[in-house]
């Protein structure tokens, strides 16, 4: 399997206050995912706070990922940073600290022109010399990826694979069928948005970048499993025990949900970096729910 196909498990990153990150809570959950065997660890991407931590604390995060995956799981980085320059840093840093692939975002302050953004996916690509995938982030970025730039940047050396958001129609066979009609052969393409993910699996994605699964990554794992294998049956059954969290991804953000699932599962008691608060205490009844209503699915 190619290092951008099946499931990849994107946990939080665990940090105080300060933004240091804690590098046991963080191996932690490192090893939760190394001992499913899901297919990849997508380190430092939305969910992991790539944005709220510096780069000396992301090279931490980094150095915890690959001392604890020890080259059982691959570990993909994200590198996404306002300036190209720091995100070339951060793609060398990734590099030398022994990543196997790179994820990056336009992260913006000013909207970016395509021209821009692929001058920036070509710069960082070329500095960090390690297999890139492109983030198509839009609701984080405010820059969209249309079929002629991801056409484009897919031909630029190390620019191997693309992120997508879920699609609004849902049409996954149109869209796979349009990208893959002006990209290479070998360019894979995948999905996050965890409640559309196993229908772009069963429609022929190439990997799901979860969120769930970067905490409980068996259970992603069994889902991502099902759907790659066309079990319209078992897809259904696992949907149906995960639909409890979807609902609460959709209304609370699933990057706050993580959080408090962290808590319940006894990896630690972190909060999400500011500005971005927890969700309500009244609200953590409802994980609890969402998390037995899982695990009935799998006693």
């Amino acid at each position: 399997m190619s290092l951008f196909e099946g499931l990849s498990a994107f946990p939080i990153t665990p940090a105080d206050a300060s933004g240091r990150v804690d590098s046991a809570a963080l191996a932690a959950l490192l090893h939760r995912i190394v001992d499913a065997g899901a297919d990849s660890i997508g380190l430092l991407g939305s969910t992991g706070a790539y944005a709220f931590l510096t780069r000396d604390e992301r090279r931490r995060a980094v150095e915890t990922a690959i001392a604890t995956a020890g080259g059982r799981v691959r570990v993909i980085v994200g590198v996404g940073a306002l300036r190209t320059d720091e995100a070339q840093a951060l793609a060398r840093d990734a590099k030398e600290a022994g990543a196997d692939g790179l994820l990056l975002a336009p992260v913006s302050y000013v909207p970016l022109t395509s021209d821009e953004v692929f001058e920036h996916f070509a710069a960082v690509a070329k500095s960090g010399s390690l297999p890139l995938c492109i983030y198509n982030n839009p609701s984080t970025t405010r820059f969209t990826f249309n079929s002629a730039l991801i056409a484009r940047l897919a031909t630029v050396p190390n620019i191997v694979a693309i992120k997508m958001p879920l699609p609004a129609n849902e049409d996954f066979k149109t869209e796979l069928a349009d990208l893959r009609g002006t990209t290479p052969s070998e360019f894979a393409i995948g999905y996050s948005g965890d409640w559309g993910a196993s229908s772009a699996l069963v429609a022929g994605a190439d990997a799901w970048y979860s969120v769930v699964g970067g905490i409980l990554p068996a259970e992603a794992l069994a889902l991502a499993r099902a759907a790659q294998a066309g079990d319209a049956a078992e897809v259904e059954r696992l949907e149906q025990a995960f639909l409890p969290f979807w609902t609460l991804f959709k209304q609370l953000g699933s990057f706050r949900v993580m959080y408090a699932l962290a808590a319940l599962l006894g990896v630690g008691d972190f909060e999400p970096p500011r500005p971005v608060r927890a969700i309500p205490a009244s609200a953590v009844p409802d994980v609890e729910r969402a998390l037995e209503h899982l695990r009935g699915a799998f006693k």
